[in-house]
């Protein structure tokens, strides 16, 4: 197989108990290389634990993983210098400073100081510059992430995986990591994203996978989720305080403060039906507007199926 077609992560058969808790089903997913690609779920579907595996943390029951096609647990050491992972906690040692422990991390994967302008240039990007003599205890939350990010990149990984990197940051530093993210994909890094910030996941992934009680329940870009609703929303208030036609009323999904949005089935449903029907009781509109469904529709339609209708 020429590397071309190598993929960048391949993952087969993977199953893991811990106890009687089967976090992984059989997990079979492919991520090629070059790829932004989402790996979403609610809390408890194994996210973490696949991760955890693909790492190196976690043995798994049965299954393998190889990383640009080298298998993590026969060819570890290839595995896991093609691969760099942002993890969720905040881990760290206290007593080092930053530009210290960037350089002892690239040391962990036989770099030396031709990586060094490489370090500097992350410090740069991730807005650490002014840290870089600082020990990690006296850094905020915020800045411990960016260190975390930098260690998992010191090496120039082809593969990174990002697991709930902007969990309970800033919207500065979510713009910083994002901004230099996308550059580093647009020069060819693959990029796996696990995130709750579905928001995130429609803007950046290519293709997504949605796990949900160790199971992939489905693979596909972005714009073939986003298709699979059929589904428009339609927001609106009544003027002078009207009441919704009790024709209309069970497609309504939320109200609050006057505001009305329905669910609208494409055919079964128009939008002008709605307006007719609401003439026909003498009712005016005092605002209105439609959205299409988003990932987030999607994803609770998936995973909590009956739940968002």
């Amino acid at each position: 197989m020429s590397s071309s077609q190598v993929a960048a992560l391949e993952i087969s058969g993977l199953q893991k108990h811990y106890g009687s808790v089967h976090a992984l089903r059989g997990v079979d997913l492919r991520v090629e290389r070059g790829e932004f690609f989402g790996l979403l779920g609610p809390n408890g579907a194994g996210k973490s634990t696949l991760i955890s595996v693909v790492a190196g943390l976690v043995r798994a029951d049965t299954g393998s993983v190889a990383v640009l096609g080298h298998d993590t647990v026969r060819d570890w050491r290839a595995a896991r210098r093609n691969l760099g992972v942002v993890p969720q906690e905040l881990v760290f040692d206290p007593f080092f400073k930053v530009l210290d422990m960037l350089r002892i991390q690239a040391g962990y994967y036989g770099c030396g100081k031709e990586v060094w302008p490489w370090i500097d240039e992350l410090l740069e990007r991730l807005d650490l510059a002014g840290k870089r003599d600082q020990s990690l205890r006296s850094l905020s939350g915020g800045m411990k992430r960016r260190v975390l990010i930098a260690q998992a990149l010191v090496h120039k990984p082809p593969l990174v995986i990002l697991d709930e990197p902007t969990a309970g940051v800033d919207v500065e530093l979510r713009r910083t990591l994002w901004s230099f993210v996308r550059d580093l994909h647009a020069q060819g890094t693959t990029v796996v994203l696990t995130t709750h910030y579905l928001e995130e996941a429609q803007d950046l992934c290519e293709r997504i996978a949605i796990v949900d009680k160790g199971l992939v329940r489905v693979v596909e870009t972005t714009k073939q989720l986003l298709g699979r609703h059929p589904y428009r929303f339609l927001r609106l208030q009544l003027a002078g305080g009207g009441v919704l036609p009790e024709p209309l009323r069970p497609l309504v999904t939320s109200e609050k403060d006057g505001v009305l949005e329905l669910k609208l089935e494409r055919e079964a449903h128009p939008i002008g039906g709605v307006f007719q029907a609401l003439s026909s009781a003498g009712l005016e509109i005092g605002d209105v507007q439609t959205r299409d469904p988003d990932l987030e529709d999607v994803f609770l339609e998936l995973t909590y199926p009956g739940t968002h209708s």
